[in-house]
């Protein structure tokens, strides 16, 4: 059996559980969510097989799925004797944090549907306190917002392995759209040659070696890379000295289709090289 490192997610509804198992999923997790706790011996013994290139899987176990506090207890036990590396993660928040968050997202709590949410949150609280007294590592998200509850999941699988503290998330993105909320830099492509007004290249996306040959072999497009590279070089480790713990950096085009998703890449790239954990996301290349 190949050492795999098995990942439960797991805690209160409303605590950020979602978010978490996104944020290993972006760090290379094989990821599940609700995956019924019966299942899971015979779902690690299947990606256990050497064949599979899978190292690491994550999932999201909690109260959405009747019997899972009767069985959870055995069948961790004897995985753990039959030699994986079980880690439990338990999510927690404050009470009024919760309700908020349910407020906002208009659900009905798992154990209170029709019922009083405080009453549901308290009862289940109650139920998952054996569980969290056996998590590997409780995180309470009472103050986190969701890309800062992401980080701090990430860094606590990555920060001390790839010796850097910043996570850095690129971001692609068309004008005609608006800009990104949550960019801390924005940077205008647009003078770049645009393909879309090529027409054997006007079908291809930023990602096609085509697209990514016609925008950085032009001139401007190779004295830009040169001048951004030396700015990254320049900046990222002044943030990082500063105690920065995240950087987003937006790159938009006139449609979030081509020069955008070129350069993101290209960034994205870039500062994976220097050893920096990476999210790029290409925020509108699927609209049209």
């Amino acid at each position: 059996m190949k050492q795999l490192r098995v990942v439960i997610i797991t805690g209160l509804s409303g605590s950020g559980k979602s978010t978490a198992v996104r944020a290993l999923e972006d760090i290379g997790f094989f990821c599940v969510d609700n995956l019924p706790v019966a299942l899971l011996p015979k779902f690690l013994e299947i990606q256990s097989d050497p064949a599979k290139d899978i190292a690491q899987v994550a999932m999201v176990m909690d109260l959405r799925e009747r019997g899972f506090l009767d069985k959870y207890p055995r069948i961790f036990k004897r995985l753990r004797e039959n030699g994986y590396r079980i880690e439990v993660l338990f999510f927690d928040a404050a009470d009024e944090a919760i309700m908020h968050r349910f407020s906002e997202t208009r659900r009905a709590h798992p154990l209170a549907p029709r019922g009083s949410l405080m009453d549901g949150i308290r009862m289940e609280r109650e139920k998952l306190v054996p569980l969290k007294k056996m998590a590997d590592k409780v995180f309470d998200t009472t103050s986190c917002n969701v890309h800062q509850l992401k980080d701090i999941v990430q860094r606590y699988f990555l920060g001390s392995a790839s010796g850097r503290n910043l996570v850095i998330h690129v971001t692609s993105f068309g004008y005609r759209y608006g800009l990104p909320a949550d960019a801390d830099m924005v940077l205008d492509v647009r003078f770049l040659p645009n393909p879309h007004f090529v027409e054997k290249l006007r079908g291809f996306d930023g990602h096609d070696e085509r697209i990514r040959d016609y925008v950085l072999e032009s001139e401007g497009g190779r004295i830009f890379v040169a001048k951004l590279l030396d700015l990254m070089t320049f900046l990222v480790p002044l943030y990082e000295k500063e105690g920065k713990s995240r950087f987003n950096i937006a790159l938009g085009c006139t449609g979030g289709h081509h020069r955008s998703v070129v350069m993101a890449n290209l960034l994205g790239a870039h500062f994976t090289d220097k050893g920096y954990f990476v999210n790029i996301t290409h925020r509108d290349i699927a609209k049209s």
